[in-house]
Order: C-alpha cells, then structure tokens, then sequence
C-alpha cells in the first residue's frame, strides 16, 4: 500500500469530572512506520486514538495526516471516520459470531468493489497464515487468530492509517511474543504506518519507531521508544516508565560528560546532562547493575559498591535482587549468576554500575 505523511496533532478533550485529555505531537508516519501510545491506564490513550479515529469528539484543536484535515473546529471542519480512510482494531476485536473468518474480513470493504477486490482478501489471508480458517466462525478459532482476523479485516480496506487499541493485550505470553513479530513483519510488508496503543514495554520495543508518553491526559516525552526507556526527562516519566531505583541526590562537580553526585553521603559518578540545578534525581535501570562477591572488583563500572542483600525475587526468567549499600539498589541477574555468587537474603555483594547507566534528571 506504501502509505506515509505526518501525523500532526493538537487537540483538548474534557470530561465531567477531572480527567481531559491535552496532547500536541507530529510523527512522520512512513510506510511500515509504527508510532506506540505508552502509558498506564487511565492516561488517555484509548481516548487519543478514538478522536484519531473519529470517533470521539474533540473540543478544540486538529488533526491531519499528511496533506488531509480530519478535524479543525475552529474552521468548524470535521471529517467522519469512513471519509478518514483508517483501520481501526479494537481491543475486543469487535469481530462477527455469525459471519466466517473470510466474511469478517470481507466486511471491512464496500459491499460495491467486493468481487474486485477477491484477490486482496486472498492476499490477507495468506500473509496472516489464516488459509485453514476462512470458513471458521470467530468462537471455534484461538485468541490470537481472532487478533488475525481483526487485523486482517482493518487492512481490507487498504487504510491510509491503522489504528491498534492494545491489540495484544488478551493473549497469553508466549502468543503475545509470536503475534508481535508476525504483526512487525505484516505491517513493513504491506508498508502500512500504524498507531499502537499499549502498556506494555515488550510491545513498544519490539513493535515502536517512535513513540509518545501520556500520563494523566498529558504527553510528558516523545522520541524513540528505547531513548525513552532509558534517558526520561522527568521524575514522572522515569516511574511511568518502570525506572526501579530512583533517589534525591546533588551533583556537586562536573568534568569531561562525566558529574560527580553525593547520595545519602555516598559518592556516585553519572553521565552528565547539560540543565542548571544541581538538585537531581539519579535514575538507575536494574537490568544496568551488575553484583559481585568479595572485595576484588572484577567489573569496568565506575561505581562500585558494598553492600547487604535485602531480597532475591523472581522475575520471569530472571531474578531481582534488592541490595542495601547506603541506599536501596535493584539488580536483573540471571539464576545461573545467582547460583554461581551463591548469594541469599543476608549475603555480602559489591554492586557495580557503569556511570554511563546511571542517568539523571532534574529535580
């Protein structure tokens, strides 16, 4: 289909009671190009997309893509959502019991070009692995060839943009883990940009060129998904994104990118950044902490320190582990390196932590 243009938006949604939705962004949105709404519930997300979609009102502001005005109020300009030429997959899917798979699909075309448009549905269907089921009805098929089907019937329409409101989110793990790559893979071969709504992080690397962050009906941060991940701006952003250690300290030198930063009267060194107070927090990723045992520091990070495991949790595949050097400290270590520090709740570890892993924003 070979889609693109800028997605530009500027819009204010208010509802009864405290809640509104106030976003400004643009998002060049190339073919193939998936641009993800992270956030945590309740931020505006779903609502964002809505009024993307044309089906929630805006009170003020527009909307384009590309060259086309979807929404202008104060021109009173508002253009509905079959005109917006959109895909638009709900998280329900929102597919027909009655209708079969190959019926569902064949739904989201204009009963008028149908029969013409036979062999794009054929196309669909076999780039989404759906060949076996196209008599099936909806109830007989699994979760994640339901999440097929709904995106199959979004892209029928050969849609200038697809909508994705948390279209993973119902699956179990390991359908969720198969589904984003073939979902990555199906948009870069039909060269479809796309809007993803979603929670999840595994989501917004795997899938995310870029990405904007909604907390409380605000956009906090835009860019790429894994500078966000790693270099938040704010307080806010740093706890929205799963930041799991993050302390009040003072930077008290700086010198070649590199600052000097007192914690609870320990020492740190940080990659510098270039903002006037001194005042900062220090971010600190748990997957960047490395540990240690004994008083021979193996490791290349800057900043080692001695402390007492506090608690050894799993975490899927991996284990965290709680350390008291001053301050708490997260760590992600492997079973094989928990087994091998033969390390338990009581244990003495040194921490390490690089000081380019360890980021800082104002406070």
């Amino acid at each position: 289909m070979n889609q693109r243009g800028t997605l530009q938006v500027s819009i204010s949604r208010k509802f009864p009671g405290a809640f509104s939705l106030d976003v400004a962004f643009a998002s060049e949105m190339g073919p193939g190009n998936v641009l993800v709404v992270f956030g945590p519930s309740g931020s505006g997300k779903t609502t964002l997309l809505r009024c993307l979609a044309g089906l929630e009102s805006v009170d003020q502001g527009v909307i384009e893509f590309g060259e086309t005005v979807w929404c202008h109020t104060e021109n009173r300009l508002l253009v509905g959502p079959q005109q917006r030429n959109i895909g638009y997959v709900p998280q329900d899917y929102a597919l027909f019991p009655h209708l079969s798979v190959r019926r569902n699909i064949e739904y989201g075309i204009p009963r008028s070009i149908r029969e013409r448009e036979r062999g794009w549905v054929d196309q669909l269907i076999s780039v989404l692995g759906l060949e076996a089921l196209e008599q099936s009805l909806p109830g007989g098929i699994s979760g994640g060839q339901r999440q097929r089907v709904a995106l199959a019937r979004a892209l029928a329409r050969r849609p200038r943009l697809l909508l994705l409101d948390e279209p993973l989110s119902a699956l179990d793990a390991p359908t969720r883990a198969s589904l984003r790559v073939e979902l990555r893979r199906t948009l870069r071969e039909l060269a479809v940009p796309a809007v993803l709504v979603t929670h999840d992080w595994e989501d917004t690397l795997t899938l995310g060129d870029q990405m904007i962050l909604l907390a409380g009906g605000s956009l906090l941060q835009n860019g790429p998904p894994l500078d966000i991940l790693t270099r938040p701006e704010s307080l806010t952003v740093a706890s929205v994104v799963g930041v799991e250690t993050i302390l009040p300290g003072r930077r008290v030198s700086r010198e070649r990118g590199i600052a000097e930063v007192h914690v609870d009267g320990l020492r740190l060194w940080a990659a510098d950044l270039d903002f006037p107070d001194d005042d900062v927090f220090v971010c600190i990723r748990a997957e960047n902490v490395t540990l240690e045992i004994g008083s021979g520091t193996r490791s290349s990070a800057r900043n080692h320190l001695p402390g007492t495991v506090l608690s050894i949790v799993a975490a899927g595949p991996l284990v965290r582990v709680t350390v008291d050097v001053g301050f708490k400290v997260q760590a992600l270590v492997s079973r094989q390196a928990l087994e091998d520090l033969d390390l338990d709740i009581g244990s003495q570890a040194v921490v390490g932590i690089k000081a380019t892993a360890i980021h800082l924003v104002p406070r």
